[in-house]
């Protein structure tokens, strides 16, 4: 099966328009997402989206190592976690991801988090790191310059960012000196982040989409009462009927029609295949994507309460919804 790839802008290199996330989340073993990702590049996978946090880089490690697939048709993806920014420690990190994906390159390495705020696993939404602290654009910095530093000396393809905002890719665009290829966040139907994706148009950055299908096995500490599940909405269950496939399908097709390269997560075999064929056959009309913006209704998923600080009000904090970047005296010499 052909796989139909997006430019890295500014480069020849090729990333394929859809990948396999490896996010385990607490009931999904390091051995079965292992598998899955073995299955998923038998099936024609060619992108696959990893991270240190997600403790099963080295049981991947040991699919990719035996596979025959050419390492060059292959794109993997890792990215440093909150508790190891910092120069040195993100050149570590990057390093014990080469060690154990067995690899001699990254295609792709991004800082998961643009805080350096570590939350135990499995630990209750409400819980509070007392060194957790706010975006400090000086600290992000030396995280990125390491980045830079990966790049330059060949142990990374690409760098990019994750889980960031319009504001705070505004600070890094002004003080980087190799910018983001692409910025993974949070997409889907109900959730599109129409602004930032203009933004990141503007700025020739790709956007990465993951919970494309709503994340319905997102751990429950992320669920609260509010949330809308992406496919019952009734304009996806009308497409999805009308194309006769699945409602994840459509969410894919949204992706994919929308320029956002989506990282579903499965372990099945029929949802693995699903999903390929999905992006990879029958695209939406520009009408039904128009139809598709009905179903927006900023049904942010995760929000990520185990990353704030003390002093924070909620989650909203986070995500700098106001168009200013929160950080307190305390913290911040004049602000950022």
């Amino acid at each position: 099966m052909s796989h139909t790839t997006i430019t890295i802008p500014g480069t020849k290199a090729e990333m394929p328009v859809i990948g396999v996330g490896t996010f385990g989340s607490d009931h999904v073993s390091a051995s079965e997402m292992a598998q899955a990702v073995k299955l998923a590049l038998d099936i024609g996978y060619r992108n696959i989206d990893c991270a240190s946090v997600y403790a099963n880089e080295k049981e991947i490690g040991e699919v990719l190592h035996a596979s025959t697939i050419s390492r060059k048709e292959l794109w993997i993806t890792s990215k440093v976690w909150n508790d190891m920014h910092g120069r040195k420690n993100v050149i570590t990190s990057a390093k014990q991801s080469l060690s154990n994906l067995r690899l001699e390159y990254l295609d792709l390495y991004l800082v998961h988090w643009p805080f350096p705020n570590y939350h135990p696993p499995k630990c209750d939404v409400s819980s509070r790191s007392p060194d957790a602290r706010p975006y400090i654009h000086e600290e992000f910095m030396e995280t990125w310059q390491a980045m830079e530093e990966l790049v330059k000396e060949g142990l990374v393809r690409h760098i990019g960012t994750s889980n960031v905002t319009i504001p705070k890719l505004e600070l890094l665009l002004a003080s980087c000196s190799i910018r983001p290829s692409v910025n993974e966040m949070e997409l889907h139907p109900c959730f599109g982040q129409r602004e930032f994706r203009s933004y990141l148009a503007q700025q020739n950055i790709i956007p990465i989409g993951y919970s494309p299908l709503g994340s319905p096995n997102r751990p429950e500490r992320d669920t609260t009462a509010e949330d809308v599940v992406d496919m019952e909405n009734p304009i996806v269950v009308e497409l999805a009927k009308k194309h006769n496939c699945h409602p994840a399908a459509i969410c894919l097709k949204w992706a994919r029609g929308n320029g956002i390269v989506p990282i579903p997560q499965s372990t099945k075999e029929r949802n693995l295949r699903s999903n390929l064929q999905s992006v990879l056959t029958e695209p939406l009309t520009a009408e039904e994507l128009a139809l598709l913006d009905g179903a927006e209704c900023n049904n942010r998923l995760i929000k990520g309460q185990v990353f704030l600080w003390n002093e924070a009000d909620s989650w909203h904090d986070l995500w700098d919804e106001d168009g200013t970047i929160p950080c307190p005296k305390s913290y911040c010499k004049g602000g950022v």
